[in-house]
């Protein structure tokens, strides 16, 4: 695909959004049924990969709609509305995480892994591929999902987002509100927990360099 057609799409793309906006800031029905239609799925999955509980993941995706009409007056478009979409979905998803946190005690906190548990003056390499690149069969790709709930919540999010949903380093920056160079830091990271999680489980036949 040449770049001018590759550009005429994402132009198509961002006219879209702008009159999807428009339709609901105007409070036009089809233009919430367009955005649930578009972003349902997307938003749902993503709850779920940071949660690991569709329940929860299903609480998080009806409130995220909620505040997406209720604040979508405030939207000026200084980000793209999937950014912002996912940037509410992500916060919920802290605020859910929360409060599973403080109401579950006798569960494993997801928290109980902070980002500087780990030395930060460690080398980190990013030779290898993502993961998810390499996961060709539903087993393996099964093995690399179950991974991705033991590791820590704040590289599992960078890395979902990355790996899973395909976003660029500058829209993750802007979703998780933090620099881009805390991005790659956590996305990193977060591969080289997920090589950990993943040589305990896999056979001897399947060496871990074959998956990521």
């Amino acid at each position: 695909m040449n770049s001018s057609l590759i550009l005429d799409i994402e132009r198509q793309g961002g006219c879209e959004d702008e009159q999807l906006v428009i339709g609901l800031q105007a409070g036009r029905e089809e233009a919430y049924e367009r955005l649930i239609l578009k972003f349902q799925q997307p938003v749902y999955n993503l709850a779920f990969r940071l949660l690991n509980d569709s329940g929860d993941a299903g609480d998080v995706t009806q409130e995220v709609f909620l505040k997406v009409f209720r604040s979508i007056g405030q939207f000026r478009a200084q980000s793209s509305l999937r950014t912002w979409v996912y940037r509410i979905a992500v916060n919920e998803s802290h605020n859910r995480r929360r409060w599973l946190f403080r109401h579950r005690h006798n569960e494993v906190g997801l928290e109980e892994e902070f980002e500087d548990s780990e030395p930060r003056e460690r080398a980190l390499r990013d030779g290898a591929r993502s993961p998810f690149d390499r996961a060709f069969d539903r087993e393996k790709h099964a093995l690399i999902e179950d991974a991705l709930t033991r590791i820590n919540p704040s590289f599992r999010e960078a890395v979902v987002l990355r790996d899973l949903e395909d976003l660029s380093y500058e829209e993750i920056a802007d979703i998780l509100q933090i620099s881009i160079g805390t991005v790659k830091s956590r996305i990193l990271r977060g591969r080289e927990a997920l090589r950990a999680q993943l040589s305990a489980q896999l056979s001897p036949q399947f060496q871990l360099r074959e998956c990521i």
